[in-house]
């Protein structure tokens, strides 16, 4: 499962269209970002947004050989997700959908300076990641299907006996509408500083033709630096070969994955298309998706069988920014 890093280490820095080449400059064609299960009003983001631009034919970075090797060209994928329960719980970051009348709540946030006030539309019972007695990251993630609004938390707990606010450790608000990221070097509930949910593998995404997006992915070393999207870094490492937050890497043209099964097969081309971006730290080539009753497990741990050596970190300097 996720190994995610001490809060004090994070505190420091608080479809488918043609890529087209312009001017000598690569432009990244994009898609809008399907809407997730329960919003259907609701697009994950615009489609010019940097999860829903494609990245195959941009270039390959310098040291796109060196990261790979930080990460582990030996190491296979590890789907994070899937059906079913482990240790009683879901497999993967669950979210779920409410109402603007859902009744919002105060937050206690451990970095405040650095987290969304609010208040929080939080139900009762609201899915957290490992459940409720988790000793893991406890994301909860939230989507106002009529205000079209993203609610995020990391850390999160419910009141003490007697008390009325909830505890995060960290909580960001994005409009799915909007392309605004959040102040440099603030953190959200990931420790990039980025949005969760439009980087996960989700089931419904397969109904409407396929994953059309970027993917979430951990590493266990990072660099003490981030690149767009991203705004936030989680190390005290200074190593050029470690891979920076919001570094983004795709599955080599040439891999061959006409063997794989289907759901796995959706994945791999995703990663193909629109790659999957370092979004924390934690176990390394560990992709996130959401639970889903329709995973099959034994396809998507046919994953495991791609290694590192098979991807490359692509050079987005040219990647347009809205």
């Amino acid at each position: 499962m996720d190994v995610r890093p001490p809060l004090d280490v994070r505190r420091p820095l608080a479809g488918l269209l043609a890529l087209a080449l312009l001017g000598g400059a690569i432009w990244a064609a994009s898609a809008g970002g399907h809407p997730v299960k329960g919003a259907p009003h609701c697009r994950i983001f615009p489609a010019n947004n940097p999860w829903n631009q494609r990245v195959d034919k941009l270039p390959v970075a310098s040291n796109s050989a060196a990261i790979v090797k930080s990460i582990g060209g030996g190491t296979g994928l590890h789907p994070d997700f899937g059906s079913g329960l482990y240790n009683g719980e879901p497999i993967g970051i669950p979210y779920t959908t409410v109402s603007h009348n859902q009744h919002k709540v105060h937050v206690k946030f451990q970095y405040a300076s650095e987290s969304d006030k609010g208040p929080y539309p939080i139900p009762t019972n609201v899915p957290i990641e490992g459940g409720r007695h988790s000793t893991g990251d406890r994301h909860a993630l939230i989507v106002d299907r009529d205000a079209c609004r993203l609610y995020e938390l990391y850390a999160l707990y419910p009141p003490k006996p007697g008390k009325t606010a909830w505890r995060a450790g960290s909580g960001a608000i994005w409009s799915l509408n909007s392309n605004h990221l959040r102040p440099k070097t603030w953190t959200s509930a990931d420790a990039a500083g980025l949005p969760i949910l439009p980087g996960l593998a989700r089931y419904e995404d397969l109904k409407h033709g396929g994953i059309d997006h970027a993917l979430r992915f951990t590493v266990s070393r990072t660099r003490r630096a981030f690149i767009y999207p991203a705004r936030h870094y989680a190390s005290d490492l200074t190593d050029s070969r470690l891979p920076r937050m919001g570094e983004r890497l795709r599955l080599k043209a040439g891999y061959d994955i006409s063997h794989f099964p289907k759901q796995a097969r959706a994945v791999l081309r995703a990663l193909k298309i629109y790659g999957m971006i370092v979004a924390d730290n934690g176990s390394d080539w560990y992709i996130s998706g959401a639970p889903n009753s329709h995973w099959n497990n034994d396809g998507l741990h046919s994953l495991g069988q791609v290694k590192g050596g098979a991807f490359e970190v692509v050079d987005t300097t040219k990647l347009p920014r809205p």
